[in-house]
């Protein structure tokens, strides 16, 4: 038992010895979100040729209503770091489903002060990933459930 301590030491520490530095980077497909580490020499090469298609489950939200949605955050990263590893955007295909305590996270900045009294921090973001092709859902039981009109 004492091998698997030393191997999960030993493989972080290779892990993040690739790292080029600490330094985030956001783009290049989603400007100001979504940052990525720059990655030296990784084990794993991302097949570029490939199509990837991920569905993200949005179901929760912070309780600060001035901050942005952290998982559309991990939408944006996810299309910034594959294209940063050479994958074209047409071969991405993100979907995002809200549900939830995130159901009001999509309200255009009206409802969303309403509810919350602040403008909606998620909506640029929103629109960054809309006009790339990321396509964004909201459950119809969450909008009965959370009264969103």
């Amino acid at each position: 038992m004492r091998f698997i301590p030393f191997v999960v030491l030993f493989l972080s520490f290779v892990v993040t010895s690739k790292a080029q530095d600490n330094t985030r980077q956001t783009g290049p497909i989603i400007q100001d979100y979504g940052p990525v580490f720059s990655v030296k020499n990784p084990d794993f090469i991302t097949d570029t040729t490939k199509v990837y298609k991920v569905v993200f489950d949005i179901h929760n939200t912070p309780d600060d209503p001035t901050k942005v949605n952290p998982m559309l955050n991990t939408l944006a990263r996810f299309l910034n770091m594959h294209a940063g590893a050479g994958v074209p955007l047409k071969n991405l295909k993100v979907v995002g489903v809200f549900h939830n305590k995130a159901t009001h996270d999509v309200l255009e900045n009206a409802g969303y002060q309403a509810k919350y009294g602040v403008k909606n921090p998620n909506l640029s973001l929103l629109t960054a990933l809309n006009e790339v092709g990321a396509e964004l859902y909201i459950c119809g039981q969450s909008i009965g459930a959370r009264g969103v009109d």
